[in-house]
């Protein structure tokens, strides 16, 4: 993959984070920032997720209560480089946990 290629996919996961957030219609109240390629996702509790680029790895970084995990991108899919679960199954488990709700990102 190249730089360029890493950037859309990395565009396009940012981009279904924030249509699926303004879909939202639960209870909890979840806001998110993006600014440099960092997105952070703030909680009604305190508690945040940050999802952020690194570029010089071609990976994505997940940063929740639970923990931090690196993603590649491997057969159309954002993997986990250590469990190997796909991003979005672990970005609905942490989200869900800290908004006090289920919430599922696809």
């Amino acid at each position: 993959m190249n730089d360029s290629e890493f950037h859309q996919l990395a565009d396009q996961l940012m981009l279904n984070i924030e249509e699926t957030l303004d879909d939202f219609d639960g209870d909890a109240d979840i806001d998110y920032e993006t600014n440099g390629g960092v997105m952070t996702l703030s909680f009604e509790n305190g508690t945040k997720i940050v999802i952020n680029r690194q570029e010089p790895l071609h990976q994505v970084w997940l940063a929740t209560k639970a923990g931090g995990y690196h993603f590649n991108y491997r057969d159309g899919v954002w993997v986990c480089d250590r469990s190997g679960q796909p991003f979005y199954q672990l970005l609905s488990e942490a989200a869900s946990a800290q908004a006090g709700e289920e919430l599922s990102f696809s």
